[in-house]
């Protein structure tokens, strides 16, 4: 896809509260290497913002019930695991966006370096 075609499915996506496939095509569009607009730079930040969101609140729930749980064993290492999840899944999330932003801007200063002629 291109980057046009990307950024309209971003905005379906986010129509329809899609936000990790709104991440991926805004993800794809910031890996092509151009500096993004600053309406692709605010459809990645809403997109990032919604599925962050979407976890830390799942995370908020499951801290609560784990602690709820005290003296259930079983239960309390069930909730305890899915807790473990859920922050690895936001640590990978959290790390995805932060390799796309530092990649564009190595890509960015690169090709400045290469047009301008300057190491």
């Amino acid at each position: 896809m291109d980057k046009n075609e990307l950024v309209q499915k971003a905005k379906l996506a986010e129509q329809a509260e899609r936000y990790n496939d709104m991440a991926v095509c805004m993800k794809s569009v910031a890996e092509q290497g151009a500096e993004l607009s600053n309406e692709e730079r605010n459809l990645l930040s809403v997109a990032y913002k919604n599925v962050v969101g979407a976890h830390r609140s799942s995370w908020r729930v499951i801290s609560s019930v784990e602690q709820k749980m005290e003296g259930a064993e079983k239960k309390q290492q069930m909730a305890r695991e899915y807790r473990e999840k859920i922050e690895t899944e936001l640590r990978d999330i959290c790390n995805d966006v932060l390799y796309s932003r530092q990649n564009e801007k190595s890509m960015m200063e690169t090709s400045k370096r290469f047009f301008s002629g300057t190491k």
